[in-house]
């Protein structure tokens, strides 16, 4: 079943492509669009709609009806001219919600002036969650949210293990709140303070960098 939220995806390099794909398997519409057929191609039977224009068109952007999406992302990597010009372009339209990728702070700042809603760094995010794979075995994910504010997923802690949620008292030692279990196939979503935490489980937890730093830490 599709849910209600609408996704247009320019630009379908490899983060554009996981973008795409994560949206349309968590069943959302997803529009993706690229310059080059092939890239097209490659999404065609994963996502909603594909369509190949050149995106620092206006007329084209027009024709795609992409003021009517809730959200677009502009995964433009190479071009950075086509990137700018093209969060130029939604902003002027009238796009509710535009996230732009930025390869360094200079390009991402200028992003943030023409009114991309919100910037991200592929790159150096990457850079962090492989650092925090390498330093913590319990981390499979992270995502910096803010400057102080992160999202990890991570194997439940031995310790943790047979104790609730409530037990576990995750807020008050570590201001982080547990938002999701992954426990095999199934999602608990979100997950009762009675709850309890079993060994193979996946927490998926919000909350402060310091307080993460200490909870990573446990095994």
């Amino acid at each position: 079943m599709k849910r209600n939220k609408s996704f247009a995806v320019i630009g379908l390099g490899r983060f554009g492509t996981s973008v795409a794909r994560t949206l349309s398997r968590l069943g959302y519409e997803v529009l993706a669009i690229d310059t080059k057929e092939e890239r097209v191609q490659q999404v065609a039977d994963e996502v909603t709609h594909t369509y190949i224009a050149d995106t620092t068109d206006e007329n084209s952007l027009k024709a795609l009806g992409i003021r009517n999406f809730d959200v677009v992302v502009v995964a433009i990597g190479e071009d950075i001219q086509a990137n700018v010009l093209t969060t130029l372009l939604l902003k002027d339209l009238g796009v509710k919600y535009i996230v732009a990728k930025a390869r360094n702070e200079l390009h991402g700042k200028m992003l943030e002036k023409i009114g991309a809603d919100r910037v991200v760094y592929p790159e150096r995010d990457m850079g962090q969650r492989v650092a925090h794979n390498l330093v913590s075995t319990n981390v499979l994910d992270y995502i910096e949210l803010s400057p102080d504010l992160s999202l990890i997923e991570t194997s439940a802690p031995r310790c943790l293990v047979g104790k609730t949620l409530a037990e576990a008292r995750l807020r008050e030692k570590y201001d982080a709140n547990v938002v999701a279990i992954k426990r095999g196939d199934q999602i608990i979503v979100p997950p009762n303070p009675g709850e309890k935490i079993q060994a193979g489980d996946v927490l998926i937890v919000v909350g402060r960098n310091g307080g993460l730093q200490k909870l990573e830490e446990l095994e």
